[in-house]
């Protein structure tokens, strides 16, 4: 099947495929939209089932940027890439060096940087190869901390500052009590867990790492609950930090959460789940705002800004995402519908 007749493919101005016989990479490049600016957008190491899961991964993604950075008023478009392959088995430095070259023959209408499976260490191997390479290195954190070039902990408040936000509006109280199941502790998942306990939350936690599980249980007093039961737990909020297209018919129909608000892209399976979510009374946080924490990171970082302006721009998330409940029950449509009319207003506009 061609790349155009592909069922995510959504005028994508380019999707590029690479492989590297010599140290094993294959990996996607998939460039949507760049009418706001150069298309950033992490690279994902994951090890997919075959390639057309890797290709549907992907161009759902880089449209996703598109969306993130327009929402975020950010002059960036939307791209992404994919690695197919075990992070924690297959990944060598010689094999991030080689994707660093792909990256380069991008010419610059591609600018990488950390997603699942890809650490800043190997951020740096690309970075050998290739002058269009984010997050190796930062200035400042939106909290003061030492900054090392990672933008999950950006990423973490934003969606916690959301999370917050869309709890207030939903339920009109605080995080004290509120009942939260996460699904998914890597380095973001585990910052929002972090954010939640110390507001009294209280958490039910999954992953497929049994040592993250234990640590949260540890660390955070976390209920652990096995992967196919997070999202069916009779809890408040539901936050998906994990993979994406895990809101569809069935996993709705079980839903019990009043909100869902997390740090996963693309949780709907497909946007007409946004109206079936609403249908049902549960409250849902557009996944490309909550979770833009990490592209405004970098963006500030690559500008003359301030920890102050960065986290003055994360907590902006929480006040965006009123603003969409607020339009979207005016007009009494779903809240991904909403989102998406602003960004496409804003990326389609500059064309």
């Amino acid at each position: 099947m061609s790349v155009f007749d592909h069922h995510a493919f959504d005028n994508h101005e380019k999707v590029a495929f690479f492989h590297d016989e010599k140290t094993g990479l294959k990996a996607i490049i998939a460039v949507h939209n760049t009418h706001l600016g150069p298309a950033l957008g992490g690279c994902r190491m994951w090890p997919y089932a075959n390639s057309e899961e890797a290709l549907n991964d992907v161009l759902r993604l880089s449209k996703g940027m598109s969306y993130k950075s327009a929402m975020a008023n950010l002059k960036l478009g939307g791209g992404k890439s994919v690695i197919i392959g075990n992070p924690r088995e297959h990944k060598t430095d010689d094999m991030m060096r080689a994707m660093g070259e792909a990256v380069q023959s991008m010419g610059g209408k591609y600018i990488t940087a950390e997603d699942s499976g890809i650490s800043v260490q190997d951020l740096r191997a690309m970075a050998e190869r290739s002058d269009y390479i984010a997050g190796t290195h930062a200035n400042f954190r939106y909290d003061g901390a030492k900054a090392d070039g990672n933008p999950a902990p950006s990423t973490a408040y934003g969606v916690f500052v959301g999370l917050k936000a869309s709890v207030q509006h939903a339920m009109n109280c605080e995080l004290e009590g509120v009942s939260v199941a996460i699904q998914g502790l890597g380095h973001v998942g585990w910052r929002l867990a972090e954010h939640l306990h110390k507001e009294g939350a209280k958490l039910y936690v999954t992953d497929i790492y049994p040592d993250n599980l234990d640590k949260a249980r540890q660390q955070f007093g976390a209920t652990v609950v096995e992967p196919e039961e997070i999202l069916a737990l009779d809890v408040d909020v539901v936050a998906p930090c994990a993979m994406g297209a895990i809101l569809n018919d069935d996993s709705i129909a079980n839903l019990r959460a009043k909100v869902v608000a997390g740090a996963a892209n693309n949780q709907l399976a497909e946007e007409r789940h946004g109206e079936v979510l609403r249908e049902k009374g549960i409250l849902y946080a557009p996944d490309y705002v909550i979770n833009a924490g990490g592209v405004i990171d970098i963006y500030h970082q690559k500008t003359d800004s301030t920890a102050d302006a960065l986290k003055a721009h994360l907590e902006g998330i929480g006040e965006t995402l009123v603003e969409i409940y607020q339009r979207a029950e005016q007009k009494q449509v779903a809240t991904n519908t909403e989102s998406n009319l602003i960004a496409e207003e804003r990326f389609l506009n500059q064309a």
